[in-house]
C-alpha cells in the first residue's frame, strides 16, 4: 500500500486559514490533493488535520480523513516528520500495511502529478530513505553577503570573491513540495537531507514558498502566468 499524507493544521498565523484559502479558483489544499490523485501513485490520499473545516474541504476534493490529528501534534513547533510518523503509526494500528508514505505539503500549488511519479520511480529503482523535490539556487551561495549591526557589508566566504561562478559547486535547496519516504525512515525519524536521500529536480519558476501575503501574491502571479502560457 502506498499512501500520500498531506499535513494541514488549522492554526496558520501569518496567512489565516491558509490551507483552504482560495488560490486561483480552488481552496489551496485542493491543488495538492488533485495532483496526488492524478498521479496514480497512491492507494490512499490522507489529510492529517486538527480542523473540521479543513477536513470537510479535503473530503470534498477526494481525500480521506480517517483520523483527527492530536492537539499535541498541531502546534507551531511540531515538525513534519512527527506528523507523518503519527500517520504511519495510525495506519499500522488500523491494519493497513504500507511500504512508502509520501508527504505532500498543502500549500504547494505548483506540484505536478508527473513529478510525484518521477519520485516514486527513484524510490523503486534505488530504494533510498527519501526522495524529495529540490531546485538550484539562482546565485552562487559562496558569494552570499551579510550586514552587521552597523550596516557594514561582508562576505560569508570572502575567499571566493574572485572565483569564477562556473568553478563553484552548484548548491540546491528543498522545494517544499513533496517527500517520498520509506515507512521505516518516517517511523525512525531519519533525517531527510542526508546521503540516504535522492532528489527530483524542479525548475526554479515552479518553486515558491508561501509563508507571507507577499509570497501568496507572487505565487498567484506565477501560477496565472504559467496557465496563460499553456
Amino acid at each position: 500500500m502506498t499512501v500520500a499524507v498531506i499535513p494541514a493544521r488549522g492554526g496558520s498565523k501569518r496567512i489565516p486559514r491558509k490551507n483552504i484559502k482560495p488560490f486561483c479558483g480552488k481552496p489551496m489544499i485542493a491543488w495538492s490533493i488533485e495532483a496526488a490523485l492524478a498521479s496514480g501513485c497512491f492507494d490512499k490520499v490522507i489529510v492529517s488535520t486538527d480542523d473540521d473545516e479543513i477536513a470537510a474541504v479535503a473530503q470534498a476534493h477526494g481525500a480521506w480523513v480517517p483520523f483527527k490529528r492530536p492537539v499535541n501534534l498541531s502546534d507551531d513547533y511540531t515538525g513534519t516528520t512527527d506528523v507523518i510518523k503519527h500517520a504511519a503509526q495510525w495506519l499500522a494500528a488500523a491494519g493497513y500495511e504500507n511500504n512508502y508514505l509520501c508527504c505532500l505539503y498543502a500549500t504547494a500549488p505548483f506540484i505536478r502529478a508527473e513529478d510525484l511519479r518521477r519520485g516514486k520511480g527513484v524510490m523503486d529503482a534505488s530504494n533510498p530513505d527519501y526522495v524529495f523535490s529540490a531546485t538550484t539556487y539562482a546565485f552562487p551561495i559562496q558569494r552570499a553577503l551579510k550586514v552587521d549591526e552597523q550596516g557594514l557589508v561582508s562576505m560569508f566566504q570572502p575567499e571566493h570573491f574572485a572565483t569564477r561562478s562556473q568553478d563553484l559547486t552548484e548548491a540546491w535547496h528543498d522545494a517544499g513540495q513533496f517527500y517520498w519516504g520509506t515507512r521505516a525512515a518516517w517511523l525512525e525519524k531519519r533525517p531527510i537531507f542526508s546521503s540516504s536521500a535522492r532528489l527530483i529536480e524542479l525548475p526554479r519558476h515552479r518553486v515558491q514558498d508561501i509563508d507571507t501575503p507577499e509570497d501568496w501574491a507572487r505565487a498567484e502571479w506565477l501560477f496565472k502566468a504559467m496557465q496563460a502560457g499553456q
